[in-house]
């Protein structure tokens, strides 16, 4: 699974392993409820969403299509063996397919799609499925090297993955069952994510991105796949034309801000199916009917507008026009929201946070001009300006990898170094630059009020000590990150809440999300320990030296864990509690009604 990045006015995602885990006691979701009591459930209905983001992609999968829209539709539209529930806890899904480990050493896991699997077309899942999700999610084939903006300058990589493909590599090519309905894989290192970092749900049907490619049938593509060796960027090899056309489809071939005219490229294997786009301002879902499984949809229809702006959102809530919102939380939202009767409200620490990312090229190449603009960074300020009208006993966050709930939190923060940007430190800024007067770049969402105060008040401070400071706020900020145009970001990153894999992903040498060209051979090497050990102690262990290389090494600053908020109006059953992680209240959409 894949860390989300999110910069939009709430959660926008990348989608992710784990940074984060569950809240301790102290850090307990609220919940509170205005109006009259529940209604009995019915089926049928509609149900409407207000989202930030506009949808644009059905793969999700992609570092461009990974964002919190893109994905929520494939949790709607999608199965996979598993999911991960609001306790964040790994649920199985058997009416889709069941996996077993058949041997320990070396671990080998197979898994058998159910006869009930199939597309809205009426073809059924089956081991393209299985062998191109791990072809994406295992970077087996790719041979290229990239340079620190990432651009591949040698070799080739063929599928583009949003997530780490540590661990899936360190695995043989699958054996393929004779009735194509199941494929073990054979790990030669031991990997801790094992359960959850192979996930098929939001992939693209494999039968469409073949015949796309012009292959003649699934035993083609499977003999393909088959027949090429896997890709070693010390040597590589002459592209495979026909695998990159599969992969240059799987990449953009599913990419779309309107609903194609080629039913195939948005077809479902899950209960909801996209019916109408009407480009930028909302998108609806209507149960798949070829849908077999134990998650039927209950709605008739689910439909998800764009609405931007929080307070919006809020009066939209309120006019009956929506009914469910989860407008980016600050104290306006939540006083607005006070006032809006009949309605649950849910709230919690979200398992993301903000932070400020440097490039390692250009002008931050330099550690010491990086380190003098750290310095100037006021955490406190910007905390005090977005969370603490929120959470009066909100603190600064001084880890990468864990937040406050974490065990190893306070053990992290206490070596890690972040107590040298404990305060801002304007001459200790103006002594590293020793006179140059650099100019940074700074990338944000320029539709998001909390970057923007973020960004203002960095800028403010930053100045003071030398730097010149552009602004590259942009609303499309998510398509530049790694692309060279910007010095500094500002961002976030949201968890599932299980697992490992997130670190390297986000900080392990040419990973898909690693989008400042960080490098460091020790936190590499933790990294690669990191996805082998079960042991939660030694997990902890290996991610505070990580933590403390981040530090060290001036990469960024955390700035906070950020505040979740959603609301529903009465009218709505099945969103009965928080959730932290990435999907929030779309994790059961399945369970969604109406009351009558």
């Amino acid at each position: 699974m894949k860390i989300r990045r999110y910069g939009a006015a709430v959660a926008v995602a990348a989608a992710g392993a784990l940074l984060f885990s569950a809240c301790s006691s102290s850090d307990k979701p609220e919940s509170t409820t205005t109006g009259s009591e529940s209604a009995a459930v019915k089926t049928g209905g509609t149900v409407t969403v207000a989202e930030v983001n506009a949808f644009f992609s059905f793969n999700s999968l992609t570092a461009n299509g990974n964002t919190d829209i893109n994905s929520k539709v494939s949790l709607a539209t999608q199965s996979g063996f598993n999911y991960i529930d609001d306790k964040l806890q790994v649920q199985k899904d058997t009416s889709f397919g069941t996996y077993e480990v058949v041997k320990q050493d070396p671990l080998t896991v197979k898994y058998t799609l159910s006869d009930k699997a199939q597309w809205s077309d009426g073809t059924p899942v089956s081991a393209d499925d299985l062998l191109l999700t791990w072809a994406v999610e295992s970077g087996y084939y790719n041979d290229g090297t990239t340079d620190a903006e990432g651009k591949v300058t040698k070799g080739t990589n063929y599928f583009d993955y949003a997530g780490s493909t540590l661990g899936l590599n360190d695995t043989k090519f699958p054996t393929v069952s004779d009735d194509k309905k199941s494929i073990t894989i054979e790990y030669t290192k031991p990997f801790a994510d094992w359960e959850t970092a192979y996930s098929i749900t939001g992939m693209p049907p494999a039968h469409v991105i073949w015949k796309h490619a012009g292959l003649a049938d699934e035993d083609a593509f499977i003999k393909l796949l088959q027949d090429q060796a896997k890709g070693d960027p010390a040597k590589p090899g002459k592209v495979n034309a026909t695998l990159k056309k599969v992969a240059d489809f799987y990449n953009t071939g599913f990419d779309s801000k309107t609903l194609p005219s080629d039913p195939s490229l948005y077809l479902s294997d899950g209960p909801y199916v996209v019916s109408a786009i009407d480009q930028g301002k909302s998108l609806t879902l209507v149960p798949n009917t070829k849908y077999q499984g134990d998650h039927k949809a209950k709605l008739d229809s689910i439909v998800i507008r764009t609405i931007a702006d929080p307070q919006a959102q809020i009066q939209a809530l309120q006019n009956g026009e929506v009914d469910v919102i989860a407008p980016q939380a600050n104290a306006d939202t939540l006083a607005a929201l006070d006032q809006v009767p009949g309605v649950q409200i849910h709230k919690g620490n979200q398992l993301s946070y903000d932070h400020v990312d440097l490039n390692f090229s250009g002008v931050f190449k330099d550690k010491n001009v990086r380190e003098a603009f750290l310095k100037t960074i006021p955490r406190q300020a910007i905390l005090d300006a977005i969370i603490t009208p929120l959470d009066s006993n909100a603190k600064v966050l001084d880890s990468q990898l864990f937040v406050p709930a974490n065990e190893g939190y306070a053990d992290s923060v206490a070596n890690n170094g972040s107590s040298n940007y404990a305060d801002v430190d304007v001459e200790g800024a103006k002594k590293l630059l020793n006179g140059a007067t650099p100019t940074v770049r700074v990338l944000y969402n320029s539709d998001n009020p909390n970057r923007v105060d973020a960004f203002t008040l960095i800028s403010q401070s930053a100045s003071k000590a030398g730097f010149k400071i552009k602004n590259e706020g942009d609303v499309n900020w998510g398509s530049r990150l790694g692309d060279g145009s910007y010095d500094a970001s500002i961002f976030g990153w949201i968890s599932p809440g299980v697992g490992v894999s997130g670190v390297p992903q986000i900080f392990g040498t040419g990973q898909s999300s690693n989008f400042n060209g960080y490098s460091n051979k020790s936190a590499d090497a933790a990294m690669s320990k990191l996805i082998q050990t079960t042991d939660k102690a030694e997990q902890t262990s290996l991610q505070q030296e990580i933590d403390k290389d981040i530090f060290g090494d001036a990469y960024g600053l955390p700035l906070f864990q950020s505040i979740g908020v959603d609301a529903e109006s009465a009218r709505v059953a099945g969103i009965d509690s928080f959730n932290p992680n990435q999907n929030g209240v779309w994790w059961n959409v399945w369970d969604w009604s109406v009351k009558s």
